[in-house]
């Protein structure tokens, strides 16, 4: 990809400034929503302020880490909700109290630390041969198809009960077609934060939507809800994990057990996503992250992230999609700009109108951003298969597996662990490609006869 920004370029103050923001909206609302899917599951009290603290904090980690070489910003890693609930599961939990979650994550982290010696000792030429294109591609698509049903989900639904879905829909498709004309014919600037444009696009077609809903009385109009900016005041410091209580002398063996086989087995499936993720922004930035910084450097900078963003936030990080799509459609991989969105991250954490404000963004909007979003990530995998050779049975077999299983939704649960979509593909497609790895090229030479033949 032709790249106006590269890894090592340093844009203008003000332009790091807008791409930090881009980044910030790019991937706030599944940030977010972890610790409210965990709240409503355990009735905790995780806040989004602190989450995206913690995802600010885990950036800084990482970037410093693999030395600023690797554009991606971190986040709130859905796959460990089920081990966050599980931390607040029997008698024990009530006693330990959220220094649970950071115990788990310290445990998830270890993880990491463990593979990236192994990986260290042992080199990456192994996971390059275990884990060819032809694996990753259709892997990385399947990231981006998983996410579909949350993207047309999302587009589809009003933030306030009784708002109308084609109201939505309305507002969401502005989102996308100002994204999409903002990338695509603006000037350089415009092109560069296309998801800024949408958004703001999207948010303000709501809102005029809901004026038209207040003065008619009319609810279907109203998919916009502003009660988040009710009685807020301006500075608040978050409600960091560490904080909220609990009692380490309280910690039982057991309890260790539940941690360590909630979120332990998790970290290994999150490894596959973490390789995935960085075979994906390799082949965006034309440079291969698995040798520079190399992948050792990427799972600790990922692995102890996950822990600094548990101790503030009390979710474990992980690299994002959304991030990478942002590279991808912007051209823009300078790592200033990931800095920049960590620091935002920081900032706004504590700033509690900004705060109140991102949370009044419309769910269709942020789904009119998504459908681009995790639409780049899928073709991001198909772009991959283009030097894949098709024709091969070895080949057309692996992907097929890949392809459906990960869009039918396989998925695994063994007690609280959740072996999920895209973990469950990229494992068959392993074990198929291992199974087939005998398979002899086709090569064509004269028969006998004089005609052509196969062998």
């Amino acid at each position: 990809m032709n790249l106006i920004y590269g890894i090592k370029d340093k844009p203008k103050f003000g332009q790091v400034v807008l791409f930090a923001i881009q980044q910030l909206l790019a991937i706030m609302a599944a940030t977010i929503a972890v610790p409210a899917v965990v709240n409503s599951g355990c009735g905790t009290a995780l806040t989004a302020s602190a989450a995206i603290f913690g995802a600010g904090m885990g950036t800084f980690v990482y970037l410093i880490f693999t030395k600023s070489a690797s554009p991606v910003f971190l986040g709130s890693s859905f796959a460990f909700i089920g081990s966050m609930m599980s931390a607040f599961s029997g008698a024990a939990s009530m006693a330990v109290g959220y220094w649970g979650l950071i115990i788990g994550a310290f445990m998830a982290g270890a993880v990491y630390v463990v593979l990236a010696i192994v990986i260290k000792v042992c080199g990456v030429a192994w996971i390059n041969k275990l884990m060819p294109p032809v694996i990753i591609g259709p892997t990385v698509a399947i990231i981006g198809l998983s996410l579909a049903g949350n993207a047309v989900g999302d587009l589809t639904s009003s933030s306030v009960e009784g708002g109308s879905v084609y109201v939505a829909i309305v507002c969401g498709l502005v989102t996308l077609a100002a994204t999409i004309l903002a990338s695509t014919y603006g000037k350089k600037m415009v092109r560069m934060v296309p998801f800024i444009i949408g958004i703001l696009a999207g948010y303000a077609c709501a809102s005029l939507f809901a004026l038209l809903g207040y003065t008619t009385g009319n609810p279907a109009f109203k998919v916009i809800n502003y009660d988040a900016l009710a009685n807020v005041g301006f500075v608040a410091a978050p409600d960091f994990t560490f904080l909220l209580g609990g009692s380490l002398k309280d910690i039982t063996p057991t309890y260790l057990l539940t941690l360590f086989t909630a979120y332990v087995p998790v970290a290994f499936v999150v490894f596959a996503e973490h390789l995935a993720d960085h075979k994906n922004l390799s082949s965006i930035i034309g440079t291969d992250l698995l040798e520079t910084p190399g992948l050792t450097r990427t799972l600790l900078g990922d692995g102890v992230g996950s822990m600094v963003g548990a101790v503030f936030g009390g979710c474990p990080n992980t690299t994002y999609g959304e991030s990478i799509a942002c590279v991808a459609i912007t051209r823009n991989a300078s790592t200033v700009s990931i800095w920049g969105a960590a620091v935002l991250c920081i900032i706004v954490s504590f700033i509690s109108p900004l705060m109140a404000f991102l949370q009044t963004i419309p769910s269709c909007v942020m789904g009119g951003v998504c459908v681009a979003l995790y639409g780049f990530i899928a073709m991001s995998g198909f772009k991959m298969l283009q030097g894949v050779d098709l024709n091969k049975n070895r080949n057309l077999f692996v992907a097929s597996i890949i392809f459906i299983t990960g869009v039918g939704g396989l998925s695994v649960s063994f007690g609280a662990v959740e072996i999920r979509t895209v973990a469950c593909s990229l494992i068959l497609g392993i074990l198929a490609n291992v199974m087939l790895s005998k398979e002899k090229d086709e090569q064509t030479v004269p028969a006998e006869n004089g005609t052509e033949g196969t062998k």
